[in-house]
């Protein structure tokens, strides 16, 4: 538009008019915009009794698009112990496979590794009908096979080309929901071992893992090379808080014991490596203060990894186990109070903190932390 001259001034019923057409424009925004269309009761902020977020931001509150539109956030659980499992059907891989085949504009992906045929075949249905389609993955993932006749159809990958890990698992569909936790699309973690997958239907959770996306897609910006610019680090969603966490740039594990530190009750974690002195340090000073700690590790890591913090939980008289199946406990969960979880790729570990690219999220809300509750239960009942 060419700029108008300083002395150029409407008047008269022409001033009116124009005044009356941008207030009616700023009416229609408010009632079309997702993100302030209100249907029903407005969601706000639910205040845990026991544990609440921290109040370092104040929280955007978020509503429902429109009448009938599905939960905003919706768990979903892998089940080794299932007897479909072993017929590698059934799993939370078709409902995001589903999700991609409805999707209209644009399918984003930040997958460590890649390899189920159900979302391959989702992802180059959706390139053929014309959806944008673009990953980024772990450079050596990109070898395989699923990923290399993703390229050849014209789906552009871009990979981390370093030594530390893109170990994101999340996918954004259509500008309007992202799914995340800690399961990575192949059919070992889907069928053989224990995870979780969540979909979030919110616009400024979009925005904040689209941001990430786009560093590493756009910027080729991956590990301690990004900056902390998340654009809604806490939101009220669902009946709930929520916040968003990167590493490494967002300081993560500090998040993750301020959660443990304001603990009145519980904390049931659990972990597929923990190595985090700092988070455990935390967890054993609240049990000291008599809140009781219990957790499950894989078995396979804790053999493996140097400085697990099971034997420091276990002389600190937490009933902590070990998982047992043939697969891996995969989760990297951490629940408090039986209120409010931590979940997402991210490992309670110095790399996870320091040098991968990871994402938390820490959901105060009493009905998805019971989900995740009754997920550690059924765990902590089959380990030893």
């Amino acid at each position: 538009m060419p700029k108008r001259s300083s002395s150029f001034v409407i008047k008269g019923p022409l001033a009116v008019l124009i005044v009356i057409v941008i207030m009616s424009c700023a009416v229609y925004q408010l009632l079309t915009d997702p993100d302030f269309f209100v249907t029903g009761d407005e969601i706000t902020p639910a205040v845990p009794v026991k544990t609440q977020p921290p109040a370092k931001v104040t929280p955007v509150t978020e509503t429902t698009a429109a009448s009938g539109s599905p939960s905003s956030i919706t768990v979903y659980f892998t089940d080794p112990l299932a007897a479909n499992a072993k017929d590698k059907v059934g799993g939370p891989d078709e409902v995001l496979a589903q999700a991609i085949n409805n999707a209209k504009v644009s399918v984003d992906m930040a997958m460590y590794n890649l390899s189920l045929d159900s979302i391959g075949d989702a992802l180059l249905a959706a390139h053929e009908r014309g959806v944008r389609v673009r990953l980024v993955m772990e450079s050596e993932s990109m070898d395989g096979d699923l990923p290399q006749d993703l390229m050849d159809a014209g789906i552009p990958i871009v990979g981390d080309g370093k030594q530390g890990l893109m170990h994101n698992k999340f996918t954004i569909i259509d500008g309007e929901e992202v799914w995340m936790g800690s399961l990575n699309l192949t059919t070992s973690n889907t069928y053989n071992d224990f995870n979780n997958l969540v979909r979030f239907r919110s616009k400024r959770m979009v925005q904040n893992y689209t941001k990430e996306f786009e560093e590493m897609f756009n910027d080729h910006l991956f590990g301690p090379d990004k900056l902390p610019e998340t654009p809604n680090p806490v939101i009220s969603l669902g009946g709930g808080t929520v916040e968003t966490y990167f590493s490494p740039d967002d300081g993560v594990a500090q998040h993750v014991v301020d959660l443990v530190n304001s603990a009145n009750q519980s904390i049931y974690f659990l972990a597929y490596s923990y190595t985090s002195d700092e988070i455990v340090q935390a967890m054993i000073d609240r049990m000291k203060a008599g809140v009781e700690v219990r957790g499950v590790m894989d078995e396979s890591q804790y053999k493996s990894n140097t400085g697990t913090e099971y034997d420091a939980l276990r002389k600190a008289g937490a009933d902590v186990r070990l998982e047992t199946i043939p697969g891996l406990l995969h989760h990297k969960v951490i629940i408090v109070d039986g209120k409010a979880v931590a979940f997402g790729s991210y490992n309670f570990s110095r790399n996870a903190e320091k040098i991968n690219d990871e994402n938390l999220v820490i959901v105060f809300n009493p009905a998805i932390a019971q989900k995740f509750v009754t997920e550690f239960e059924r765990i902590f009942a089959v380990s030893k």
